[in-house]
């Protein structure tokens, strides 16, 4: 089986879980590789990791369990991405740089519509957009 799968995750946890050594499980017990993308963790606190996971898809799911099973929230990146449609102005930046088609024009009324069910949450369009009315909202 090949080391093919990778997922961007969002994992939030409580004050009495951030002792716990859960990159250590997802290595030794699941066999993924990871990347921080962006973490915050402090002693006795709620905290956020949002990791690039790698592996076998079996072995991803296996550890998505393990992590809900010790009592963590986990869901990927893609859900939190979000478009600030207060903000937008819709002017189309951020379409050329989304691989998926999660952002598109509805042609009836020309206005930039977001698919978060397509986002894979690579933040491309929050980069590009230039009134930032992409946001990742991790809190």
């Amino acid at each position: 089986m090949e080391n093919n799968y990778s997922k961007k995750v969002v994992i939030r946890y409580s004050a009495e879980i951030v002792d716990q050594p859960i990159t250590y499980h997802l290595v030794k017990d699941f066999d993924l590789s990871f990347n921080i993308m962006r973490a915050r963790v402090l002693p006795k606190r709620e905290g956020l990791l949002v990791l690039d996971l790698s592996g076998t898809k079996e072995n991803f799911d296996k550890a998505i369990r393990y992590l809900k099973k010790s009592g963590l929230k986990v869901e990927p990146l893609s859900k939190s991405v979000t478009q600030n449609t207060d903000r937008c102005v819709h002017c189309g930046s951020c379409l050329a740089f989304c691989p998926t088609g999660a952002l598109y024009i509805d042609k009836k009324d020309m206005q930039v519509l977001f698919d978060v069910e397509k986002c894979n949450g690579c933040e491309m369009c929050v980069k590009a957009c230039p009134v930032r009315a992409m946001e990742i909202d991790l809190i």
